[in-house]
């Protein structure tokens, strides 16, 4: 492909993530008060949020290696689109919390078929060099697609919709992501059909590596308990408004700075930004189980939404930096497994420690996991391709 395929490949590819996060984030927000009038809790809110992200992960590792197998992506990816799109259609038929769930975990499992497939397009859509700001780009274009849904979200609850139609637009919306993921072109390895699953291609510091994304995975909870945590301060009709609003703030700071954050990695080293980003997480984290006023709140929803810039695509640039074209996919696979894995243990123990201790402890489990995982990252003994380069950029500058 020529540099400009590569761009439009990624923009085409960012299109379709901007389309259909706009129409999840129509629900995300206001998927915790939807299973609350359900008469879930804590602990619903918490099952759905690290279970349904859980299970699915399982499906990421699958993916991942079978795209490497084949030698094919594009196919996994609209699979996985299509399946997460019927499933949405699902959510507003829920007659009780249980049902969401189920909806939601096969939401969840449409996003574990397409996301390897859809990294590794990007990962070889462009130079190394490049990486970082290229997986950048796609969350930018992802995130400015949740702003807008976050956007849509609010004004469609301040006309008064009622909130199963609110889901049933956001169901239809998703059918739009379908149009510009026709035009994305397939980029893949070689076809490997003799290949086996295996962990024993990855190499010790990719392996590592992975451990560590997991770790900060345990304490990185549902974006739910944010919501919830903000809605505690507020009554009436602003329990749900300010929450919106926020959440809107987040997404707005997350699309903004994910190009830079990804550039900055490309230039100084994923390490650094990594380490970075998940102690800003634990000190956010502290900030949430203290913060009593509304100026607390946007600087915290303001620093979450910088926490994920930092972190989000870094992981999946760095992940990419340390495993070969061959078996990216899978590797890529083994990471968002890993991760997602990691959430169903982060759901459970969020929703326990919200439902038997109060907020505050959720919160501080959050800080220490990704002060932990801060410290983890900076110790890795060898640092991958970019860090290295990133290093001598200092030493020349």
């Amino acid at each position: 492909m020529t540099p400009t395929g590569e761009e439009k490949n990624i923009h085409r590819l960012g299109l379709v993530s901007l389309l259909n996060d706009m129409s999840s984030e129509i629900i995300q927000p206001i998927l915790p008060l939807f299973i609350s009038s359900l008469g879930g809790g804590g602990l619903a809110i918490g099952l759905i949020g690290g279970i349904s992200e859980g299970i699915p992960s399982l499906l990421k590792i699958y993916s991942g290696y079978w795209a490497d197998r084949l030698g094919r992506r594009k196919p996994l990816v609209i699979a996985g689109y299509a399946i997460s799109a019927l499933a949405k259609m699902l959510i507003p038929l829920s007659d009780a919390w249980t049902h969401v769930f189920l909806a939601k975990t096969l939401e969840r499992c449409g996003k574990g078929i397409r996301s390897a497939p859809r990294d590794g397009i990007v990962a070889d859509s462009v130079r190394s060099d490049l990486r970082g700001r290229g997986f950048g780009l796609l969350r930018a274009l992802d995130s400015t697609g949740a702003v807008g849904g976050s956007i849509l979200a609010f004004l469609l609850w301040q006309a008064g919709i009622e909130i199963r139609m609110i889901l049933i637009i956001a169901a239809l919306l998703s059918l739009l992501a379908f149009i510009p993921l026709v035009l994305v072109e397939d980029v893949a390895a070689a076809r490997s059909p003799g290949m086996r699953m295996s962990l024993d291609g990855l190499s010790s510091d990719l392996r590592r590596f992975v451990l560590i994304a997991a770790l900060f995975a345990l304490g990185n909870f549902s974006y739910m308990f944010f919501l919830l945590r903000a809605g505690e301060l507020y009554s009436g009709a602003m329990a749900l408004g300010a929450p919106l609003l926020l959440y809107i703030l987040f997404n707005a700071v997350y699309a903004a700075m994910a190009v830079p954050s990804g550039i900055l990695s490309d230039r100084l080293g994923r390490r650094r930004v990594l380490a970075c980003g998940y102690g800003l997480f634990s000190a956010v984290c502290l900030g949430f189980a203290l913060v009593s006023s509304t100026e607390g709140l946007i600087i915290l929803f303001l620093l979450y939404g910088l926490v994920f810039a930092l972190v989000d695509g870094t992981e999946r640039a760095f992940v990419s930096d340390l495993s070969c074209s061959s078996t990216r996919c899978s590797s890529l696979g083994v990471y968002h497994g890993a991760v997602g894995l990691s959430a169903i243990a982060s759901g459970i123990a969020a929703g326990l420690l919200w439902q038997s201790w109060g907020s505050n402890a959720t919160f501080i489990f959050g800080s220490m996991a990704s002060l932990l995982s801060a410290l983890a990252v900076i110790s890795l003994c060898r640092e991958g391709p970019r860090d290295l380069m990133g290093d001598a950029a200092l030493k020349n500058g």
